[in-house]
């Protein structure tokens, strides 16, 4: 199977949705001529034109606002924020508008659009461009919220958002848009709420978003040299989430970490473990660990920078430590 970079694959998806549905168009700060500050969308404005890849002001609760009058009344519309952290400039119109539209007309309206936008610290962009927000839309009912590991979970669950008729956030981790990995040249999806195993193991399982799969793939690697077999999930998408995968590994292996880039405080690591430990508390032979960003600021510095998230070293310690019937608990 051939391998392509994860913006790649997101520029595949976009373009085989455009083609097959006329409805789709994309637009955002930056997204025709100079395809996004990540140079994701290169290319997508010479085929459809700026009808359909559509540059807007610097003005994000303007065009979101466009987006949601433009899906309630037929239209597909992709919204590109450039970066995570300005989601706090789209609230009103995101989570009182298109997530309540379908509620509030008593199933009349829907408001099928998707909002691309990244995640992601230790890549030097400090403070206002490094957050990892999933959470908060995560928290809104109306909501659903994926999260690709890879270029091939970026085109196929891009694809089943595009065709959703709900609203749809889809993070991608700014710093893997050059990873590579296998994708079909065949059309895919992925469904949504169905996690992805990708590595079986019987010790501990290790449930892990985004990037974070990576970094629990390679603590299992390291336990696997300790004589631990380390079990790595990826729940692919945290709303809705695959909660049966989830329980069934943790009932298998009695032990879990959860580890997700996000503030650890009130995070996608404390609602999963929540979960696990009410759902499983029978079969845990240690109380759930939850690994995320630090509860500061994402600093400028990068030896500060790197001490903010989950590494592959200290998801292995903990998993050693846990294994070996230590009590710890999230720092």
């Amino acid at each position: 199977m051939r391998e392509i970079t994860l913006s790649q694959a997101v520029n595949e998806a976009l373009a085989e949705e455009m083609r097959r549905d006329p409805s789709v168009f994309i637009l955002g700060e930056d997204v025709a001529e100079a395809g996004t500050p990540f140079k994701v969308l290169s290319g997508l404005v010479q085929e459809f034109g700026k009808d359909r890849v559509i540059d807007t002001p610097i003005s994000e609760p303007g065009f979101m606002g466009l987006a949601v009058g433009a899906a309630m009344t037929g239209a597909r519309p992709v919204v590109d924020i450039m970066f995570g952290d300005f989601l706090f400039l789209i609230m009103d119109q995101l989570c009182n508008q298109a997530a309540k539209t379908h509620y509030m007309s008593g199933g009349k309206l829907n408001v099928p659009l998707v909002v691309r936008t990244n995640l992601g610290a230790t890549r030097r962009s400090a403070a206002q461009h490094s957050q990892s927000l999933q959470a908060l839309v995560a928290h809104i009912p109306g909501l659903k919220v994926a999260l690709p590991s890879s270029a091939y979970e970026a085109k196929g669950l891009l694809k089943t958002a595009i065709r959703d008729n709900n609203p749809v956030v889809i993070f991608e981790d700014k710093l893997m848009y050059q990873d590579k990995a296998p994708v079909p040249e065949e059309e895919y999806l992925i469904p949504f709420g169905q996690a992805n195993i990708k590595r079986e193991g019987r010790d501990i399982t290790l449930i892990a978003t985004s990037s974070m799969v990576q970094v629990a793939m390679k603590a299992a690697e390291a336990l696997a040299s300790s004589g631990i077999s380390a079990e790595v999930i990826d729940p692919r998408t945290i709303v809705p989430l695959d909660e049966a995968t989830l329980l069934a590994s943790v009932k298998k292996t009695s032990r879990a970490i959860v580890i997700d880039e996000g503030h650890q405080s009130y995070g996608v690591t404390a609602e999963i473990a929540s979960r696990l430990n009410e759902k499983a508390f029978y079969y845990l032979d240690a109380p759930v660990l939850r690994m995320g960003a630090m509860d500061v600021p994402v600093p400028f510095s990068p030896v500060l920078e790197d001490l903010t998230v989950p590494t592959p070293d200290r998801v292995a310690e903990a998993a050693r430590r846990l294994c070996a019937g230590e009590m710890i608990h999230a720092a």
